[in-house]
C-alpha cells in the first residue's frame, strides 16, 4: 500500500488509499488576493496568521504556503511565512513556489518532512527540483505537464507522470514520495474533463501506485454554483482513487462531501468522524445528555 508520509515538528500525516482524504488548505497564497499580497510584501502577516488558524479549525490536515508576490523578495518572505505558520499550527506544510531558491529557503527553515509544490516533467525543472527534494528528504507534487505544455489527452498526461516518477527514482526518491497532480481541466470548457480525469486517476493508482492531488476548484471554473460542483467532483475523484486535494476548507459543502466520501469509501471506521461532525447534541436533561456530560467531564479529568 502506498503511503506518502509528511510531518511537522509535532504531527505526522499519512496520505494513502486506505486513509481519509487529505485536505490541503489553499488560502495562504497571495495570487489573486491583492490585500494579502500587499500585507506580506510589507511584512504584515496578520492575515496569514488568521488564515492558518481558521483552516486547521475547519478541518485542513495540511496547509499550502505560497509567497508568490511580483517584485518582492519571495525566498525571504516564503521562509518567514513558513516559520510563522509552523509556530501557530501543528499541521504539516506544502511549500509552494515556482522559484527554486524560494523552495530551498522554505525547506531550510522547515521543521519536519515537507511536501514540495512542485516539479513538472520539464527537464530543466526535474534537474533542479528533484535534487532539492532528495537533499531535504521531502515529498513532492508532480504536475503532469512538460515542455510541450498541458495536453488535453489524459494518456499523454499519464506518460508525463510516469516520466517524473521514473526520474525521481533515479535520484533515490520513492514513488511513495511522489504525489501526482493529473491536472484537472474546467468542465465548462471541456465537457469530458471530469470523465477523463477520473480515468487518469484510476490509472495513476493502479499502474504507477502513486497518490494524487489537484487544485479542486479548477473543475468548476467559469460555472455557477461552484461549491456544489466542487463537492461532487471531490467525492467522485476520491472514489476513483484521488487521495488529497488543495482546496479552501472554509467551504462547508466541499468538506461535507469529503467526509461523506470517507464514509462510503470505508476509511471512516464506524462513521466516527461523520458522527462527531454532524450528530445532534442530546437534549438537555435527557439520560443520553447526562451520559455525554459525564463522558466529557471524565475526558477532561484525564487530560
Amino acid at each position: 500500500m502506498t503511503h506518502t508520509v509528511v510531518s511537522s515538528h509535532k504531527k505526522t500525516v499519512v496520505i494513502g488509499f486506505d486513509r481519509p482524504f487529505c485536505v490541503i488548505g489553499e488560502r495562504i497564497n497571495p495570487t489573486g488576493r491583492k490585500k494579502l499580497a500587499a500585507e506580506m510584501a510589507a511584512g504584515d502577516f496578520s492575515t496569514v496568521q488568521s488564515d492558518a488558524l481558521a483552516q486547521v479549525e475547519a478541518g485542513a490536515h495540511m496547509l499550502d504556503v505560497n509567497a508568490g508576490i511580483p517584485l518582492a523578495d519571495e525566498p525571504a518572505i516564503l521562509a518567514e511565512t513558513v516559520k510563522l505558520v509552523q509556530s501557530l499550527v501543528d499541521a504539516p506544510l506544502s511549500i509552494d513556489s515556482s522559484i527554486v531558491e524560494a523552495l530551498e529557503r522554505g525547506l531550510e527553515v522547515y521543521q519536519g518532512k515537507a511536501l514540495v509544490n512542485s516539479v513538472t516533467g520539464e527537464e530543466e525543472r526535474l534537474e533542479v527540483v528533484l535534487p532539492l527534494v532528495k537533499k531535504y528528504d521531502a515529498a513532492v507534487v508532480a504536475i503532469s505537464n512538460d515542455e510541450t505544455g498541458i495536453s488535453e489527452d489524459p494518456d499523454v498526461r499519464f506518460e508525463v507522470a510516469r516520466k517524473i516518477v521514473e526520474r525521481a527514482a533515479d535520484y533515490g526518491i520513492s514513488h511513495q514520495d511522489v504525489v501526482v497532480d493529473p491536472l484537472v481541466m474546467p468542465v465548462g470548457a471541456l465537457g469530458q474533463a471530469g470523465k477523463s480525469v477520473f480515468r487518469l486517476i484510476r490509472r495513476l493508482r493502479e499502474e504507477l501506485g502513486v497518490n494524487t492531488t489537484c487544485g479542486a476548484s479548477n473543475i468548476s471554473f467559469g460555472l455557477p454554483n461552484r461549491h456544489a460542483l466542487n463537492g461532487s467532483f471531490l467525492a467522485m475523484a476520491s472514489a476513483a482513487g484521488m487521495t488529497s486535494a488543495i482546496l479552501n476548507p472554509l467551504h462547508a459543502e466541499e468538506m461535507a462531501s469529503l467526509l461523506a466520501a470517507d464514509v462510503l469509501n470505508g476509511v471512516d471506521p464506524n462513521c466516527g468522524r461523520w458522527l462527531r461532525k454532524f450528530r445532534e447534541p442530546a437534549p438537555e436533561g435527557s439520560e443520553q445528555g447526562r451520559r455525554e456530560r459525564r463522558r466529557r467531564r471524565g475526558a477532561a479529568a484525564v487530560a
